[in-house]
């Protein structure tokens, strides 16, 4: 059924053009990078010709094998590039409002564009060139309903929203799943921002005497690197339960998969996830998930099947539940292999693709319409238009 699908659908996109802009490319850049190269693979991967350019990255990148143009951070480069890319494809994706701005508004009517929503970055900024590149998209990609309803509550009615699920970047289930051998460990892994001081590594760090108090061999894990670093460590060394707490800081990619093998739960109670790909990478591990119920953790996790939605406002909910996991090994392995489960049947690349390539289908399909040299007068004006940015 899935090669089927893929036949059709790269039938049915094949010679379509599209102009995929990103922030950075590079694997371990945080979520929206994972977004922006699923989101040029199922493209690819679907018969479409795709060029990327990339805001940030300044060493080459390549996404199957499609290399991107490089700004290297350069605002005006990035500008003038998209406006140029954007004379030769008929349809522009861009991976967040902030690279959608560069969308030549010269050139709107004959290039419609969509751009993705992840969260925190619209949710609280409303700055009129963020909220003129929303309000010119014509599709307006969301990562869960959380987000969107959470936008709308804020901002008002977002008609054009498409809520397209995120997913793993794999569609393979790594050669052997979580264990559960060795001390009982709670791995938290993601990028630790000052400004995003939201995701719950100080709630688990509070959580953790009375979890070690119940659980003594108990370990925290905390992998991630960023601004908010620093902060973090210092809590941590200021814990009664500090021995029992490891802060790994930044780690690369090849040595993930041993922390993934050595924890028993993957734990993340935030309070502003729009998405989290983490939690359905730990279900691809088959560890049980432990999430909030305040965010869109709910959506991907299933309390009580695939782990538990802790209350953060409950005293001692958090705790309760990773004390419940690491004591009860056979029932984190059964939430385990049920996170799985759901991982297989919602959470793989390839049902991210077929979502994605069906919320752009009508987009896809449009053809270039004759020559990019029909569109050639338009160019000085939208030059004129990056420098004013």
């Amino acid at each position: 059924m899935l090669s089927h699908l893929w036949w059709e659908d790269r039938l049915a996109h094949r010679g379509s053009k599209v102009l995929l802009g990103a922030t950075l490319l590079r694997p371990g850049a945080g979520g929206i990078s994972a977004v922006a190269r699923m989101s040029a693979r199922a493209l690819i991967g679907s018969g479409v010709r795709v060029d990327l350019l990339s805001f940030l990255d300044t060493e080459p990148v390549e996404v199957d094998g499609v290399a991107a143009r490089l700004a290297r951070g350069s605002k005006f480069k990035f500008l003038l590039a998209a406006n140029r890319l954007a004379l030769r494809n008929p349809f522009a994706l861009y991976d967040s409002v902030g690279t959608a701005r560069a969308h030549p508004r010269a050139l709107r009517r004959l290039r419609p564009y969509a751009t993705w929503i992840h969260g925190i970055e619209v949710w609280y900024d409303d700055s009129p060139a963020r909220a003129r590149a929303l309000a010119g998209a014509d599709i307006v990609l969301v990562n869960s309903a959380f987000t969107l309803e959470k936008f709308e509550t804020l901002r008002g009615p977002l008609p054009r929203a498409q809520v397209c699920g995120l997913s793993t970047e794999s569609d393979d289930a790594p050669d052997a799943l979580a264990s559960f051998q060795g001390p009982p460990s709670v791995l938290i892994l993601g990028r630790i921002d000052a400004a995003e001081d939201y995701k719950g590594h100080r709630e688990l760090i509070a959580a953790w005497p009375q979890v070690t108090a119940a659980v003594p061999q108990a370990r925290l894990v905390i992998a991630g690197g960023g601004s908010g670093l620093d902060a973090i460590q210092a809590v941590a060394a200021a814990s009664p339960a500090r021995e029992n707490i490891d802060v790994l800081g930044f780690v690369p990619e090849e040595a993930l998969p041993a922390l993934w093998d050595a924890a028993h739960v993957f734990a993340m109670p935030s309070r502003n996830e729009g998405f989290g790909i983490v939690y359905a990478e730990a279900m691809r591990r088959g560890l049980p998930v432990v999430a909030s119920i305040h965010d869109a953790g709910r959506e991907v996790n299933v309390d009580g099947v695939t782990g538990f939605n802790a209350d953060l406002d409950r005293k001692d909910d958090l705790a309760d539940r990773l004390i419940f996991l690491l004591r009860n090994t056979d029932k984190a392995a059964a939430m385990g292999l049920a996170g799985h489960s759901r991982w297989q049947r919602n959470f793989r690349f390839s049902d991210f693709a077929t979502r994605l390539n069906s919320r752009l289908d009508n987009y896809l399909s449009i053809s270039a319409g004759g020559p990019a040299g029909k569109y050639s007068a338009h160019l000085s004006e939208a030059i004129d238009h990056a420098k004013t940015l």
